[in-house]
């Protein structure tokens, strides 16, 4: 059975724009009541070092102007109805400074896998405290052992991997199959093992599989897809709001800018960028209801009845939980719901984490759905998904 994991990045815009309560609280109520309706289980990332701020805003002025008590009071509430809080970071808050009404972060942090070993252990060390220290008086077995690092950047892997398992994390869900990405946070995950079924990761290599690894990669669920997979209402918006709260500059910051596979040597040098296929994620803010409904279809097709449960891993954000996003969402909800023999809702907890070695053996060989012209290009679109 395939069960749909909903992971939900828990920040507010990337640039350090916004209000919490408008980007995270209230979409994240909406969502938990929706979700509820369904039996559907969502698994909140918090950012911690935002919300750190948020608190150090409160405690020098006075004012809780960030929301910083409502954030924790809907994390507890979270775990209190059964979802779950898993921890993310965006490394770049820690050091960051409040001024002329918006957060200034400390760039030379922005790329979390590039900062050096001590840096990363001490933070995933202050995400993890803080979360287990407000979430385990409301359920005494709560424990934090999953991450996802902002911007996907867990590459180079090594460093990263020795502070999450020296932190006793078991789970890292931040690659995604097919993806690549080259500017100030660089990555290739175009290699992973899987774009489904999770494997135990090699320390030097989170994307390659070993049998001794000790952290758990479960994938986003993602396909190699050509760019009118791409085409959703959804996200044309998020388009706009990437534009509305982009970076200010290159004073600050250069962004990452998606690039394309090399094609192999017999295919043509150059290709349409509408033949070319990139890396489609089970985003639940930016397909339709229908396409998600269509890719849990597909993977169930593609990795079949193995006897083992398996993720279904789904990846948004709480800034872009809109009330259209919520009505198309709902027809995906319902699927499942309407299904249970076929599939579920799930908790990285549900799972057995021991079970993964087989069924990735036991799955068909992993396929990309069919494009126009025979496009070999692999890459994330500029429309990011």
């Amino acid at each position: 059975m395939l069960k749909a994991i909903f992971t939900l990045d828990y920040e507010i815009h990337g640039n350090g724009d916004g209000c919490p309560y408008a980007l995270m609280v209230e979409p994240t109520e909406r969502m938990l009541r929706q979700f509820d309706q369904h039996g559907a289980k969502l698994t909140i990332l918090a950012d911690i070092a935002e919300i750190l701020k948020f608190r150090q805003y409160a405690e020098e002025f006075g004012r809780d102007d960030y929301h910083y008590f409502k954030i924790t009071a809907q994390l507890r509430d979270a775990i209190r109805r059964g979802h779950d809080v898993q921890l993310h970071i965006h490394a770049s808050y820690f050091n960051a400074k409040y001024a002329a009404g918006r957060w200034r972060q400390d760039w030379s942090e922005y790329n979390f896998a590039g900062l050096n070993p001590e840096r990363l252990r001490e933070i995933v060390r202050q995400g993890k405290e803080f979360l287990e220290s407000l979430l385990r008086p409301v359920n005494p077995h709560y424990r934090c052992s999953v991450f996802r690092a902002a911007n996907w950047s867990v590459s180079p892997s090594k460093n990263v991997v020795r502070a999450l398992v020296e932190n006793g994390f078991t789970i890292d869900t931040s690659v995604f199959k097919y993806g690549r990405r080259d500017g100030l946070v660089n990555f290739d995950y175009t290699n992973a093992c899987s774009g489904l079924v999770p494997w135990r990761a090699a320390e030097e290599n989170l994307c390659e599989a070993d049998p001794n690894g000790k952290l758990f990669e479960f994938p986003i669920y993602s396909e190699n897809r050509w760019v009118g997979a791409f085409l959703t209402p959804q996200r044309i918006y998020r388009a706009c709001v990437g534009r509305l709260h982009r970076f200010s500059g290159s004073r600050e910051i250069i962004p990452s800018t998606p690039v394309a596979a090399k094609a192999p040597q017999n295919a043509p040098q150059k290709s349409h960028w509408l033949a070319r296929k990139n890396a489609w994620k089970a985003d639940f803010n930016q397909c339709s209801g229908r396409q998600l409904i269509r890719a849990l279809e597909r993977a169930e097709a593609q990795y079949g009845s193995q006897g083992v449960d398996l993720p279904f891993v789904l990846i948004g954000h709480s800034k872009l939980f809109t009330g259209f996003n919520e009505w198309s969402l709902r027809s995906f909800l319902a699927f499942v719901e309407k299904n249970p023999k076929r599939f579920g809702f799930g908790k990285f907890s549900d799972f057995d984490l021991q079970s993964f070695g087989n069924a990735r053996k036991a799955a068909r060989p992993e396929r990309e759905p069919a494009t126009p012209g025979g496009a070999t290009g692999k890459a994330e679109p500029a429309f990011q998904n």
